[in-house]
């Protein structure tokens, strides 16, 4: 019985670690290339690379997403590189548009996702690649699987601009502000990796409360602990405990030592 039980246990676990490598290297599934995700405001940039973040929460990423004019290349190799190695980008609502405007969805395209990258070929190298995947709350890093002029949105009312929260790699991009209160950077050409760290404006605002706060405080702690002492000096006084011990005179050593 304790035999039959250990092997059952022992099939139990081996349907797991299959499962978990189906699910590794099995690909992304059809209802996640196919998601719905709106592309038009990205298709109508002039730049190569449009690419939109949308930040996320207290406790959540966010997301982004990215139109390619993929100018006669017809496969990505998309991928993030993390302290160790690379590793294979989930993409999702994956859309290509061939050069006459006719659309395919991420199903009908050759998408491999592999242990450190994920493949996506298209049937016509000047045609158009869209796809969106997680960004975090406060930063977006992203090589440049295609070489050529990139523009990046920032979430609403996000900044770069202060050099304590915002940080933008590579240089030589111009910086504007567009619908009012997004800001977007533009590169005429990139060829590494985008890294951008951004804050929403009210951080600045509570950055300074904060630090408002900490000196006052500070400042009420060492005006108290003044006081305290002040006070117990008084009292050494009232109770003629207030002896100085640094005497500078030289009469000798105390009675009864001479």
């Amino acid at each position: 019985m304790n035999r039959r039980f250990a092997l059952a246990i022992l099939a139990v676990a081996l349907l797991v670690s299959i499962a978990g490598c189906s699910t590794i290297f099995g690909g992304i599934s059809d209802e996640e290339l196919d998601r719905d995700e709106e592309y038009d405001d990205l298709r109508d940039s002039d730049a190569d690379v449009a690419i939109d973040v949308e930040g996320g929460g207290l406790i959540g990423d966010g997301e982004f997403r990215a139109v390619y004019d993929l100018n006669e290349t017809d496969e990505l190799s998309l991928y993030r590189s993390s302290f160790y190695r690379d590793e294979a980008f989930d993409i999702h609502s994956v859309r290509y548009w061939y050069p006459n405007g006719t659309v395919l969805t991420g199903s009908e395209l050759d998408v491999d996702q592999g242990r450190s990258s994920t493949e996506v070929a298209v049937p016509d190298g000047n045609g158009t690649l869209a796809f969106s995947g997680d960004a975090g709350s406060k930063t977006f890093r992203l090589p440049a699987f295609v070489t050529g002029s990139y523009e990046v949105t920032l979430p609403e009312d996000h900044r770069t601009t202060n050099f304590l929260f915002g940080d933008v790699n590579p240089g030589g991009y111009e910086r504007e502000t567009v619908d009012g209160d997004r800001e977007r950077l533009v590169w005429e050409e990139v060829d590494s990796t985008i890294s951008i760290r951004f804050y929403h404006a009210r951080d600045i605002t509570l950055f300074a409360g904060l630090v408002g706060t900490v000196v006052l405080l500070g400042g009420v702690g060492i005006g108290y602990y003044y006081r305290k002492v002040k006070r117990l000096r008084e009292q050494r006084e009232e109770l003629g405990l207030d002896v100085d011990v640094e005497d500078d005179s030289d009469d000798g050593p105390p009675p009864g030592l001479r």
